[in-house]
Order: structure tokens, then sequence, then C-alpha cells
């Protein structure tokens, strides 16, 4: 039975982080498309295709941490409160809670890096040219 659950909470864990990942990146996309006029600005005045990469990588690793701090929080909250509707024992694992944050770090650097790419390669003239 717990080995069924233990199962069933990875499962589970893993198609959160999927749709964690792909919101993330849809996220960073939209930002790249909404913003062209403003990265076609910075590249004029002398921004590096390095620092808008590196913008745009810095903001999918903040967010995704924030989501993973939130996410950690939430779910430290739920299991409190199920432990204590069944009277079970709390215990929370820094290790794993670690894991979890280090895990919403490296889904930012791995599902930021296409968005922070194609902010950093647009053509500033094409750029300033759209609306």
């Amino acid at each position: 039975e717990v080995q069924r659950m233990t199962l069933l909470s990875i499962a589970i864990g893993g198609l959160s982080l999927l749709a964690g990942s792909i919101g993330i990146m849809n996220v960073m996309l939209t930002a790249v498309i909404e913003r062209r006029r403003e990265i076609g600005i910075l590249r004029a005045i002398g921004a590096r295709q390095r620092d808008i990469r590196w913008q745009f990588l810095l903001e999918a690793i903040i967010l995704s941490l924030i989501g993973g701090l939130l996410g950690s929080g939430l779910g430290i909250a739920s299991s409190y409160l199920i432990a204590w509707w069944n009277e079970w024992q709390f215990f929370v694992s820094y290790q794993v809670l670690l894991l979890g944050v280090g895990v919403s770090w490296g889904v930012g650097i791995f599902f930021g890096f296409y968005p922070a790419y194609k902010a950093a390669k647009l053509d500033p003239i094409v750029a300033l040219r759209t609306e």
C-alpha cells in the first residue's frame, strides 16, 4: 500500500512538473513576442545578444524558483493537514525540499533557454518595426 502511494505521488509530481515546465516556456515565449520592441531598443542602444539572453534566462529562473517555493509551501501545508486529519506524525525532509528547489531552478534554466535564445537572436531592426 505504501509503495503504491509513493508511486502515485511520484507520477502526480512528474506530471505537475511537466505541466509547470511547459507553462514556464509558454510564458517566456509570450514575453519575447510581447517585448519585441523593448528587445529592439535594448539592442539598438548597445545590449549584446548575451545580455538579452541572460535577462530572459534570469526571468525564467526567478519565475520557476517562485513557483517551486510556493509549491513547496503548499505541499508542506497540505501534508501537515493530511497528517493532522489522519493523526499521523508529520515530518518534513529538508533534503527533499532542497531537491525540489534545485529541480525548479533546473527547470527554469532548461525550459527558459529556448525563449532566451529566441529573444537574443531577434534582429533589432525587425524588432523595432513591429508594434
